[in-house]
């Protein structure tokens, strides 16, 4: 990991380990049902069923210039239009 885990997060997962391990001393078999549910979620995003997957994307390489075929494109000339304002102020300088 490139950043260090803060303390807080040290003590949280500390705390989950022993409350484990504690708990798989005490009464294993209460462990079973989040394990299988875990299991379960893990398994059905890994795989998912049918009609849930996706295709992945292919990459698409854009030719170059020179390896295009068929003429090549020339930009229209758009001729740019002044558009007269309405306001006239005498105040204000005519290029600001």
């Amino acid at each position: 990991m490139s950043r260090k885990m803060s303390p807080m997060l040290i003590i949280i997962l500390a705390l989950v380990v022993i409350g484990l391990v504690s708990q798989s001393f005490t009464s294993p078999i209460q462990l079973i049902i989040p394990i299988a549910v875990f299991g379960v979620i893990f398994l059905l995003y890994k795989f998912p069923p049918g009609g849930a997957r996706t295709a992945k994307p292919r990459s698409r390489t854009i030719p170059r210039r020179d390896q295009q075929q068929g003429k090549p494109r020339t930009k229209k000339a758009m001729p740019f239009r002044v558009i007269e304002g309405g306001k006239d102020d005498d105040n204000l300088p005519k290029y600001h």
